[in-house]
């Protein structure tokens, strides 16, 4: 089950995160995450209420207002990469990074899956960079920086993901509602400071709020996720995102993939078999 929870997280995940790159393109970065990120709060208020549970001690609060700060710096990062390089290259990387650092993080920390498990772990991160286009022609062209700012986003990603991590796991949605009553004010606060202002195509907008309702939901699956399985195994499948965001940037704007890219996405395919065969 936490496998299936992970997974689906993945794919909601690539899905929100194709929206908001797209609309990062005619609006500032920050302002499509803030948008994402308020919609959210307010369906994570209602669910807290609607669910009765109790307020948690303060280290989970802590822990949740952290991955809230860190988690919408990053999800700004990769907006902004998406909206300036290659989605086929810039959410690989930026999932290779992210998959790295809870791994590192639960195998410090005494998690010890089965070996086939950290054959899975080992296939995901090959099958990530081959997506990302280490080999093989490149179609569209991804500045360094972009690829640099790509990177920065998922070591994000990957402590957010350590940080759900460490709270408490009779919490309910409490840690995700904290990680937005943080990265809410915050990210108001970048758009007054830098006076970013939306762009003409104003209907696009629309998909940031969609994107934000799918970022949510695939922090809930991910929260169900690590609260029944092993953080170096969970983090790992949830940063399979990449999948559903290059085949929808395939299929929607004709970007190209060459042959090594299409071997990796087999690759994830199966390192998510190995992966699930390794759980404990």
């Amino acid at each position: 089950m936490p496998i299936l929870l992970a997974l689906g997280s993945a794919m909601v995940w690539g899905i929100g995160d194709y929206f908001g790159g797209r609309v990062s393109r005619f609006h500032p970065a920050v302002i499509v995450t803030f948008l994402g990120q308020a919609v959210s709060l307010v369906l994570l208020a209602v669910a807290v209420w609607a669910m009765g549970t109790p307020i948690p001690d303060a280290s989970t609060l802590l822990w949740g207002g952290t991955a809230g700060v860190v988690g919408c710096l990053a999800l700004t990062g990769l907006y902004y990469a998406f909206a300036r390089g290659a989605m086929t290259v810039v959410a690989p990387v930026s999932a290779v990074v992210g998959a790295v650092v809870p791994v590192v993080v639960g195998l410090a920390t005494g998690e010890r899956p089965r070996a086939i498990a950290y054959a899975g772990i080992a296939v995901a991160i090959v099958a990530v960079a081959l997506v990302s286009g280490a080999l093989g022609e490149r179609h569209q062209p991804t500045p360094r920086r972009i690829l640099f700012i790509s990177a920065l986003a998922g070591s994000g990603f990957g402590f957010f993901f350590v940080a759900l991590d460490r709270t408490a796991h009779d919490s309910g949605f409490w840690p995700l509602l904290a990680s937005r009553v943080t990265s809410v004010p915050l990210l108001l606060a970048i758009v007054v400071f830098t006076g970013a202002r939306a762009g003409k195509e104003r209907s696009l907008l629309v998909l940031a709020a969609a994107g934000g309702v799918l970022d949510v939901t695939a922090n809930a699956l991910y929260l169900a996720a690590t609260r029944n399985g092993l953080l170096s195994i969970v983090a790992v499948v949830g940063s399979m995102y990449p999948a559903s965001t290059v085949l929808l940037a395939f299929a929607v704007d004709r970007e190209r993939v060459n042959r090594w890219q299409a071997f990796g996405m087999v690759l994830a395919g199966v390192a998510l078999v190995l992966v699930t065969l390794g759980r404990q």
